[in-house]
């Protein structure tokens, strides 16, 4: 019996999903590398279904943060490991049309090329389409992204890449830096090490939204697998690789994250650094050190490593991704720990307590701390009126704490809510950029401006953009890139630990000044994980009984409202529509609240749950925080136990 018979074999009684049948026969009849063909004739003969599932029942797609899927198998097959490296990468990515492998990414490079190349002619250009491209640390990293430029520029386009690994916010700057009309950063962010993605952006440097996303999925579906072969061969003749002065020109506005270096001088900062073995060392350390601070990092987490060697998981919001650094921090006695995921988009810390103890501090407890430190910053500096004003805004996310929001309110700004993905903070940049752009005519040049001027000008014609965060531990002080920015976060929430020390308080007793201020706010966050074809249905099911079956009570509190954005119209603070997506918000009678939604980029099922409740003292307030979070831990329970039951139906 052949290999194509043994799928057909498969698919007819059950074994294989439709999807995986039609895709694993079109794959062996693409005359791919041996390598390839072999590999799926060693699953099949081993009659690994769930696994050929998995890989093969549908092409990676685009979410919130593009194209992301495993590299290496959960049963990886012998001839796609081949001759594994000194540090743990096999010789090929996985074959499988639901994998990063280097079939799908010169698929979607191709899509990304025809649709820049279409958008650009029908603006009346034909210049050739402009890429540039970063990568992290991950397995194959540097090998998609020199894949990605030489097939790039044997379809006629002009490509630059870095000379080793680079964060994703230094992408987003380099887009605009070198006026290139898209870019993608090659990345799985904080994902296990078995994972990396590819995500695009547009030519204002924030990853692409409707049209452009659709758009380019289209296209990328419309790419054959009988075209990939080509471009398997990487030729680096017409790719022009970026020199120092690219890294120079980003650090230069990574630094304008403080809003007063004097601050620094003031008052002396122990920092604790790790990158976990990711790119955040190449711009935090020196950014730190140029400030003033004193930095030790961790030096057994500071070389880049794909297996992330020293951690389970190298996600910075997690407590044993910084054990090292709060060890070393324990050790030498430290202000604070800074650390930064691999692509170094995102920032956690840990600050020390009034007892001496290390706290970590939630995406959201630090995006409420620099919203407020930077609005009455930007006040005290006259950026912005005193009494605050309509054209200032922070965009945050609609599952990002409401303590935000309080401090928008408070200081009289705007405070926009968009969908998750900090995609749609930059949507919110751009619209102010281009009626800035408007007012001011054709030969303005928005990037050329000095910030202070801009920030002014903004303030007259458009929004000044301050500030805007998301809960996942997503920062971004200003508009120079369209990204989070865990590096100039770093040297962010450095100036807020600075100053906070200089007022002879600890960071835990500051962000309770904002609790007496604004009321007491807490957050949970539950993460429901189903992998491979049958998790996907089950996030689905999910998803769909929310809209045809909404909930109405968890224990004995009853829903008071139910949001739908994907049928209900949204407006937000700028009178504009929010686009409609699956994300559920439940409002329940205790005045407690919570968002439901799937994630754009990991197989699992999201729950952001919201609590508040008045503050009158200080004394009162560690009372508060008992309650609120008991309360917190029940409901936790009961929406998870409602969210199991309708994935099984």
């Amino acid at each position: 019996m052949t290999t194509h018979d043994r799928i057909s074999t498969a698919g007819r009684a059950g074994q294989l999903l439709p999807g995986a049948v039609e895709n694993l026969h079109a794959f062996l009849g693409a005359k791919l590398p041996r390598w390839a063909e072999a590999s799926i004739e060693e699953l099949v003969a081993a009659e690994a279904w769930p696994e050929l599932n998995d890989r093969f029942y549908r092409y990676l797609e685009f979410g919130t943060g593009g194209m992301r899927g495993r590299t290496i198998g959960a049963r990886p097959a012998s001839a796609e490991t081949g001759q594994v490296d000194a540090k743990g990468s096999p010789e090929h990515a996985a074959i499988g049309s639901n994998m990063l492998n280097d079939f799908t990414l010169i698929r979607a490079t191709i899509g990304l090329f025809r649709y820049t190349r279409a958008h650009l002619e029908r603006q009346g250009s034909k210049v050739a389409p402009r890429l540039v491209i970063a990568h992290d640390v991950r397995h194959f990293s540097r090998r998609f992204c020199e894949l990605a430029a030489s097939t790039w520029t044997q379809l006629g386009g002009q490509a630059w890449i870095f000379d080793g690994p680079r964060p994703t916010p230094q992408l987003s700057f380099s887009v605009r830096w070198l006026k290139a009309h898209t870019g993608v950063v090659i990345t799985a962010s904080h994902n296990p090490s078995h994972d990396n993605g590819f995500k695009a952006y547009f030519d204002d440097g924030a990853q692409v939204v409707p049209p452009h996303d659709r758009g380019i999925v289209q296209e990328v579906n419309a790419v054959p697998l009988a075209e990939l072969g080509a471009f398997l061969n990487v030729k680096l003749d017409g790719v022009t690789t970026l020199g120092r002065d690219a890294d120079d020109a980003y650090l230069a506005v990574a630094a304008q994250a403080a809003l007063d270096p004097e601050v620094f001088r003031k008052t002396k900062l122990s920092v604790v650094f790790t990158n976990i073995h990711g790119t955040g060392a190449v711009h935090s350390l020196p950014l730190l050190l140029h400030a003033g601070c004193t930095v030790n990092p961790v030096s057994e987490q500071l070389d880049f490593d794909a297996r992330f060697p020293t951690v389970k998981s190298p996600n910075p919001e997690n407590a044993a991704a910084l054990a090292r650094a709060v060890a070393l921090a324990e050790k030498n006695g430290a202000d604070v720990v800074l650390a930064t995921d691999p692509d170094a988009d995102r920032m956690g810390c840990a600050v020390r307590t009034r007892d001496g103890r290390m706290e970590l501090l939630t995406g959201n407890q630090i995006g409420a701390l620099l919203a407020e430190y930077r609005l009455m910053k930007y006040k005290e500096l006259g950026w912005i009126p005193r009494d605050g004003s309509r054209h200032v805004a922070i965009i945050k996310t609609f599952v990002t704490t409401q303590l935000q929001d309080a401090v928008g309110r408070g200081h009289g700004v705007k405070v926009i809510n968009t969908l998750t993905g900090f995609k749609w903070i930059a949507a919110k940049m751009r619209g102010y950029e281009d009626k800035l752009r408007a007012a001011m005519g054709p030969d303005f040049d928005y990037d050329a401006t000095p910030f202070r001027e801009r920030a002014r000008l903004l303030q007259l014609h458009s929004t000044f953009y301050a500030f805007g965060t998301e809960e996942s531990y997503g920062y971004l002080p200003n508009d120079f890139l369209r990204d989070k920015d865990g590096n100039s976060a770093c040297l962010m929430f450095a100036e807020v630990c600075a100053w906070v020390k200089g007022r002879g308080l600890t960071v835990p007793e500051y962000l309770d000044e904002l609790y007496v201020r604004y009321g007491f706010f807490l957050e949970g966050v539950i993460n429901i994980y189903y992998e491979g074809a049958s998790g996907s249905a089950k996030i689905k099911r999910i998803l769909e009984t929310y809209r045809s079956q909404p909930p109405k009570t968890f224990g004995d509190v009853g829903v008071t409202r139910f949001q739908d954005f994907g049928r209900e119209t949204i407006i937000d603070a700028d009178g504009e529509k929010v686009p409609a997506q699956d994300l559920y918000f439940v409002t329940l009678a205790n005045g407690y609240s919570f968002a439901a939604r799937g994630s754009g980029t990991e197989p699992k099922m999201k729950f952001y749950i919201f609590a508040q409740e008045n503050v009158s003292s200080v004394a009162e307030l560690p009372a508060v925080k008992a309650r609120v979070r008991a309360t917190l831990d029940q409901l936790n329970h009961a929406i998870e136990a409602d969210a199991r039951a309708r994935a099984e139906g």
